[in-house]
């Protein structure tokens, strides 16, 4: 390499470069390979290697010879770089909690939409009973209050309260999934069987 090439180099001149590239990279992307023993990882030593070398131009000596052995030292000390920065990585990664799995967030909004729709279903069918079926239907499923609790709280006697109840799971039954029994409550006989089913 002339000294006029040196100077190119040093003062910029990017056809200059590319034609250090082009002379170079071969070399240093198989010195980067020795080092690595890794073609993808060779690549990126050689391409780090390239841009350091560009950062570091203003420090070629304006006399010499080929400029291979400059980027040989360049492309060593990136490999260094390189690897010191993957042990870090994995320093870090090995002082992280072992068993627990970072949550899929992904799923939980899938099931946030999934429950949304569900409830706007139910919401519609709900709307679609008689409001003393609705009473009823929330006292006794949503809120699991007992036959004799609802009916206290509705002021109506029980078997009301179990007629409006059934009445209600039959047209909701219709309009889909039936909704859960209610809860027993102590106390309660709570619903027959056959209106569990």
């Amino acid at each position: 390499m002339d000294m006029s090439m040196r100077a190119r180099i040093r003062g910029g001149d990017q056809a200059a470069f590319g034609q250090l590239f082009d002379e170079c990279s071969k070399a240093v992307y198989n010195h980067a390979f020795r080092l690595t023993g890794n073609w993808s990882a060779a690549e990126d030593v050689m391409a780090l290697t390239f841009l350091e070398a560009w950062r570091l131009r203003a420090r070629i000596d304006p006399e010499g010879g080929s400029l291979k052995p400059w980027l040989l030292g360049i492309a060593t000390n990136v490999h260094r770089n390189v690897r010191r920065a993957a042990r870090r990585h994995d320093d870090a990664l090995s002082r992280l909690p072992r068993g627990e799995e970072t949550p899929d967030f992904a799923d939980e909004v899938v099931g946030r939409i999934h429950d949304a729709e569900r409830l706007a279903a139910v919401h519609r069918a709900y709307a679609r009973l008689r409001r003393q079926e609705q009473d009823v239907f929330a006292l006794c499923v949503w809120a699991g209050l007992g036959y004799a609790q609802a009916a206290e709280a509705l002021g109506i006697p029980v078997g009301t309260v179990r007629s409006r109840l059934s009445r209600a799971r039959r047209k909701l039954a219709g309009a889909g999934e039936p909704p859960p029994p209610p809860r027993q409550v102590v106390g309660d006989r709570g619903p027959d069987k056959e209106e569990i089913r």
